[in-house]
Order: structure tokens, then sequence, then C-alpha cells
């Protein structure tokens, strides 16, 4: 008698739900080492605990305890290691590590690498992922050795290179965790510092696509639609911001008012640059004005670029949501940039992108407000922050109780992996076996 048995089938989780839960425990090991004595000069709750760890993880620096004082060397160490997971990825990070060992990287690996980076492909990723870790330790490495000039001389050798290297790492991954109580204000006059980080958080939040296209190829001609878009909507959005930021806040006391007027030129350089992404600051960010504090969030929602360090909508959504619109107002049925077309799926991607989003962070604020008594604007400030895992704060987060902070983690971690998951499903297409008559609906 011959028995057959069925083979099993082992279920295989979707991509995007395998970088979550990877994500999800990453923070939670953060949590219990950021817990442990050694990592504090004293006592902390695991809410404080459990939210640097998130916003660590997540690239996006809100704090509600001042990293530098309450953490000990270790504790510092812990942060800036979540840091360079989060900003680097934790699949690239771990193919890395596959690769220096010499072991094979599967197909499964790869498929979990693709969503990781959001590409569209799954070949040449090993070849990307190198690239990568060269663009990242070169520039942290010499970003470290721009800011050792000012803070080794301030600090001493020991401190001042450790404050360099935590500075690099954060600002390269837009995480916007600082050592000091009042991020980088103190050097708002100081040239290295207000070239440095916003260099370093400018090239990493142009997107690893970006920085491959420009390693390899290096002519304007042959970039790829994505690069190009990138680079002009970058310098379009830093320029715009700057001379809006100085010439709203140029008389405000509380900002730029009482600056010299050379001091008041960086300041508005270093803000444009850091509030779609970074979250350093060299002003208090409390202090601005309304139309300000508006035209910050409008700039964190749009946010980095794909496959960057930063967080937001992104550039490039951005610019297609406004191509679009023209596109309409011209009534053609396709948009049109740099000699190439985009299509219907791309403005339906958008579209989606855009809508889940502001719902997200609608929702967010609804229920900040039934629980949280506060301004309006400082709490939306605070929201968009988090969604766009900037970290720039008007100091509402650090007095958000358990609810409060519980609510603008999920935010941080929706802002960070949310958009892997959303690609995946934009990405997954079940055609429909049945069709309907066409209808018309009046709009406007």
């Amino acid at each position: 008698m011959i028995r057959i048995y069925a083979k099993r089938q082992t279920p295989h989780l979707a991509p995007p739900l395998v970088l979550i839960l990877i994500y999800a425990g990453c923070i939670i090991l953060g949590t219990a080492a950021l817990k442990l004595p050694l990592a504090t000069t004293g006592p902390i709750t695991w809410s404080d605990a459990a939210f640097t760890a998130t916003s660590a993880v997540t690239v996006t620096g809100l704090v509600v305890v001042d990293t530098g004082s309450i953490f000990t060397v270790f504790g510092q160490v812990v942060v800036m290691l979540l840091i360079q997971l989060g900003g680097l990825g934790l699949m690239t990070f771990a193919v890395l590590i596959l690769s220096m060992l010499g072991l094979p990287v599967g197909f499964t690996h790869r498929l979990y690498l693709k969503e990781d980076l959001n590409q569209t492909s799954a070949t040449d990723l090993l070849a990307l992922t190198r690239m990568i870790l060269k663009v990242v330790l070169l520039c942290e490495l010499v970003g470290a050795g721009l800011l050792a000039l000012v803070f080794v001389p301030e600090a001493g050798w020991r401190e001042g290179l450790w404050q360099a290297l935590f500075h690099g790492v954060s600002a390269f991954n837009n995480a916007g965790f600082a050592l000091f109580p009042d991020s980088l204000s103190r050097w708002v006059g100081n040239p290295i510092i207000n070239l440095t980080i916003p260099a370093l958080f400018i090239m990493g939040g142009l997107g690893f696509t970006v920085a491959s296209d420009i390693w390899r190829v290096r002519s304007w001609r042959r970039f790829s639609l994505h690069t190009k878009l990138m680079l002009t909507g970058t310098v379009a959005l830093l320029v715009w911001s700057a001379l809006a930021f100085a010439l709203m806040e140029w008389t405000n006391p509380g900002t730029l008012g009482a600056l010299p007027w050379f001091d008041r030129l960086w300041a508005s350089w270093f803000q444009a640059a850091t509030t779609r992404t970074a979250g350093f600051n060299t002003v208090e960010i409390g202090n601005l004005s309304d139309p300000t504090a508006l035209m910050f969030m409008t700039l964190m929602f749009i946010g980095a670029g794909s496959t960057s360090t930063g967080g937001g909508i992104k550039v490039t959504t951005f610019i297609v949501l406004l191509l679009a619109t023209v596109a309409f107002f011209k009534r053609r049925a396709n948009i049109q940039v740099f000699g190439r077309e985009l299509g219907l799926d791309q403005v339906m991607k958008v579209l989606a992108l855009a809508t889940t989003s502001i719902l997200l962070i609608m929702t967010a604020i609804f229920v900040l407000l039934l629980f949280h008594e506060g301004d309006f604007l400082a709490i939306a400030f605070e929201t968009v922050s988090a969604f766009a895992t900037v970290g720039m704060s008007q100091g509402v987060t650090g007095d958000l109780d358990n609810a409060g902070r519980a609510i603008i983690m999920v935010v941080m971690f929706i802002g960070r992996v949310g958009p892997i998951t959303l690609g995946f499903l934009l990405a997954t297409r079940k055609p429909s076996r049945i069709g309907y008559p066409a209808g018309t609906v009046y709009l406007g």
C-alpha cells in the first residue's frame, strides 16, 4: 500500500508586512536597550524609552527627554544605531551584512530589499546596496570631520569627536536628534554648522536612487526623469522657502529679529533646508508666526525624496500633483515633462498617497484634540511633523500624556513604513471580471 502525503504549503508573508514586523521588532529591542540602567543617567519610564526608540527608528527626532543629558554615552550610541538602522533601511543593512560575510542573498531577501528601497525591479539590487553603503559612509565620515572643527575646540577631543559623529549620522539620516537642549541654536551664525548639517540632510533627503544616478551617470541629459524632477524640485523648494522665511520672520523678535543681519541670512537658509526633512533648528520653533508655521507644515508634508532617509509624501509626488493640475486645465490626457510622459496610473498613485496621508493626519489631529487641550496650530504642527518624520516641535510633545504619546508614535511609525505598504497595495493589481457602463458625476 502506497501512501501519498500532500506537501504542506508554507505560508509566505507579504514583503511589506515582513518589513513592518522587522521595524516594530527593532523598536521593541531599542526600547529595552534604552531602559537599561547603564543607558540613562537617571530612571526613565517605559513610555520615555518607547517614544525615543520609535522616534529614532523612524528617523523623526521628536523627543520627550533631553538626549544629551538623560542618556549616557551607551544610551546615545543605542539612539545613533537605531537612527542608522532606520535611515539606511533594515533590509539594506541585513543584505550588507550577508554580503560582507560572503553569504548568499536569496530571492526572498531580494524581494524584501526591493520593497525596502521602493524599487520596481529586483535586478541590480546588490550593486545599489553597495553604492548606498559607500555614499552613507563617505557622507557621514566627511560630515563628522567637518563638524569636529566646531565641536572639538569647544568640548575637547573625546567629547567633541563623539558629538561630531553623532550629529553627522543624525543629519545624514534626517533624524533631527541633537545632544543639546536647544538643538543647534547656539551656532546660528556658524558657517561650518550652517553648511555641513544642511549638506548632509539634503544629500540624505534626495534619495538613494538619485544618488546612484548621480554617481554613475554624472550628466544632466542622461539623468532619469525621477532624478531631474527631484533635483529641480529640491532647488526650487529651497530657494522659495528661504526667501519666504526671511520675509515673514525678519522682524520677529522670537526668531530672526534679535539676530545680527548676517546671522538672519544663515538662519533663514538653515530653517528652509531643515524643514522638509531633518528637524534640526537654529531658532526657536515655538516662536514662529502663524503664517510661517503653516508654511512649515506644508513643507514638512511635501517631505524629501523617494528611497531617502526623509519622510512626507515626497517631492516627486507633489510635483506630479501640480503637473496633473496643469494638464487638466490644458485639457491634456497625459502629463508631459522633460521630454517624457506620465500616464493616468502615475496620477492615480500620487492621488492615493496624498489622500491617505491627509486622512491620517486629520484623524490624528482630531483624536489628539479630543484628549489633549492645547493650541490647535501647535498640535497640528506636531502631528504633521510626526507623520513626515521631520521632528520639528513647538513644544507640545513633552506635554502629552501616555495616550497622546501613543498617537504620535503610531503616526511616526505609519509615516515611516506606511508608504511601503501603500506602494505594495498599489502594485498589486487584480483585474476586474465585471464591466459596468460609464457614469457621470458632477464635480466642482
